[in-house]
């Protein structure tokens, strides 16, 4: 199979080719052009910069946690973040993608498209933090302009109040 590269006739259009044969979108494609297809599938869905700098404080901080895993198997969501014994689950929502009410802007290319995609998402983030909390989990969210370091120091502080209830008073030992 061929790779993708500049047409050099159409670089300007930014337009691709593979094996001499020119892109076109998928039947009912989202995709408006193939710039914008070339720049959606190369979005990250885990190790994001906010999510990197945010892991990097609380692993500094001396806590532990797993990257990208589902804390529930009966539904098939992962978390950023996930502290087990302690039941903390952190989530880093990008501003476009989960709606920032601060930093959203509804694309003017294929808007329904968009406003329901990104609609969706915002019901099934609240989907899934009410399942976590039924299942006794406790869910932190921050958004990708929030400060890592005040995150990190929400996530430490709640997390080691969680471990140390999770404990308990120990009985003296005799």
């Amino acid at each position: 199979m061929g790779t993708w590269r500049q047409m050099s006739k159409k670089a300007q259009a930014g337009q691709l080719e593979r094996d001499g044969v020119p892109w076109h979108p998928p039947s009912g494609s989202w995709a408006s052009s193939q710039g914008n297809r070339r720049s959606m599938v190369g979005n990250r869905s885990r190790d994001t910069k906010p999510e990197l700098a945010l892991r990097s404080l609380v692993h500094a901080a001396g806590l532990r946690y797993r990257v990208a895993q589902r804390p529930l198997p009966e539904i098939r969501r992962s978390v950023d973040l996930v502290f087990g014994p302690a039941k903390v689950a952190v989530f880093v929502d990008g501003c476009f993608w989960h709606g920032c009410p601060e930093h959203y802007v509804p694309p003017k290319t294929n808007p329904d498209y968009w406003n329901s995609k990104i609609g969706g998402n915002v019901v099934r983030d609240r989907d899934t933090d009410a399942k976590l909390e039924a299942a006794g989990w406790l869910v932190l969210r921050f958004w990708e302009h929030e400060d890592p370091a005040s995150a990190s120091e929400e996530v430490v502080r709640t997390v080691v109040q969680r471990r140390a209830r999770a404990s308990g008073p120990r009985a003296p030992r005799t």
